[in-house]
């Protein structure tokens, strides 16, 4: 492990669409008093992507941006991994490919992964593993994207755990030999009995006026909500924890050592559970209130304002977390600086 070359991340991008809904513009549509969208469910605005706003498109965007960060040609890309949202351009469709090929990045192959809100650091595990296995993969864009709120109907009671979700993109670029924002270890667990609570369904209440988007038809519901309410009461803290202690101890830390954690957007009260339960403040995160739960960009989003708020300093041993739907607990640890 010591002899492998260090992975650093050396540069991050994001993208977020025009149009911006604030908690005050869901009111009549969810039913729910604003105070209660702002304070409890942390929705104080999300951003809303127009037609244009793809998923190819605002990962493509995002990554552009980390390729500027970085100050890399996209033709010293060598790979590019997307793990946005399946919903996405078209149906049965490799956007990886449309990413790679918007970007420039023309020497690179692409492909798709998949982990729901899980994914980001799934993907940053999977391609330190993938550059260290194989020494010609040098330089890799890593690019998600999602606009599921799309698939909310914002009356359907089933789906108010999802009113939260927003629109945009984010990438960022690994380089092999990067001494700095060095990937460490990584952590993941499931809970297939879990697998088929949350998806695209034709039941009545979940769908709305406009079911049929593009080529999806559908939205966004969940299947024996009682069981799930009870099995996450029962798991999810304990899942969040553990993958988070396992991450760092693969990284030779212990939670003690965490400056910063980046983590899915979620209820606040749950969120300030987490960050007590490891022994950190709302001072060493970010809560995405202004965003809303952007799938697997939630990380590199918390890492951004992380950086831009002063919160992460060079030294810092940061954790980025996330879970979703299936239902999948990541997390890895990063030595910033």
């Amino acid at each position: 492990m010591m002899n492998n070359p260090p992975i650093g991340i050396i540069g991050t991008g994001t993208y977020f669409p025009q149009q911006v809904e604030v908690a005050a513009d869901l009111v009549d549509r969810t039913q729910i008093p604003e105070d209660i969208l702002r304070e409890k469910m942390g929705i104080r605005q999300r951003h809303i992507a127009s037609e244009a706003d793809t998923i190819s498109y605002m990962a493509s965007e995002a990554a552009k941006k980390a390729i500027a960060a970085a100050g890399i040609d996209p033709t010293e890309i060598d790979m590019v991994i997307s793990h946005g949202s399946e919903y996405k351009d078209h149906v049965v469709w490799n956007a990886a490919g449309k990413i790679q090929h918007e970007v420039g990045a023309v020497n690179a192959f692409a492909f798709e992964m998949y982990a729901l809100c899980a994914g980001a650091p799934i993907a940053m595990n999977m391609a330190r593993s993938m550059m260290l296995a194989d020494p010609a993969l040098e330089t890799v864009l890593l690019a998600a994207a999602s606009r599921e709120n799309d698939l909310i109907n914002l009356s359907n009671p089933r789906a108010r755990f999802m009113f939260n979700f927003g629109a945009g993109g984010g990438a960022m670029i690994l380089r092999r030999g990067a001494d700095k924002n060095v990937i460490l270890g990584a952590s993941a667990i499931t809970d297939g009995s879990l697998s088929e609570t949350v998806m695209l369904t034709r039941e009545p209440e979940a769908l709305d006026g406009d079911a049929i988007k593009g080529d999806y038809y559908g939205m966004l519901d969940v299947r024996n909500s009682d069981y799930m309410g009870q099995r996450l009461g029962e798991t999810s803290m304990e899942n969040f924890i553990k993958v988070m202690q396992q991450a760092v101890e693969k990284s030779g830390y212990t939670l003690d050592d965490v400056a910063f954690l980046g983590i899915t957007h979620m209820k606040r009260s749950f969120y300030l559970q987490i960050l007590e339960a490891i022994g950190l403040t709302p001072e060493q995160s970010v809560y995405l209130e202004d965003y809303g739960h952007i799938q697997s960009v939630d990380q590199v989003l918390a890492l951004e304002l992380g950086l831009e708020q002063g919160k992460i300093k060079a030294g810092d041993v940061v954790l980025l977390t996330g879970a979703g739907t299936g239902y999948t607990w990541s997390s890895i640890a990063l030595r910033w600086g």
